[in-house]
């Protein structure tokens, strides 16, 4: 099941705004290429985590 705005699996509740629209977009486009839905959730919140902590150290 895709998410959207506002629609979020409870696993991102707590997570920053940014974190969780970039974590969406990952797992959406993981369940388009046919990933299962708990695979798909948490691996967006893992890459959505390493997106932002790669962008910081380009910052530095």
């Amino acid at each position: 099941m895709p998410w959207y705005h506002g629609d979020f699996p409870p696993s991102y509740k707590n997570q920053p705004v940014k974190l969780r629209e970039k974590a969406v977009e990952i797992a959406n486009a993981l369940l388009e290429d046919g990933a299962d839905e708990g695979v798909a959730i948490a691996t967006g919140l893992k890459q959505a985590r390493l997106f932002f902590k790669a962008k910081e150290k380009e910052r530095l």
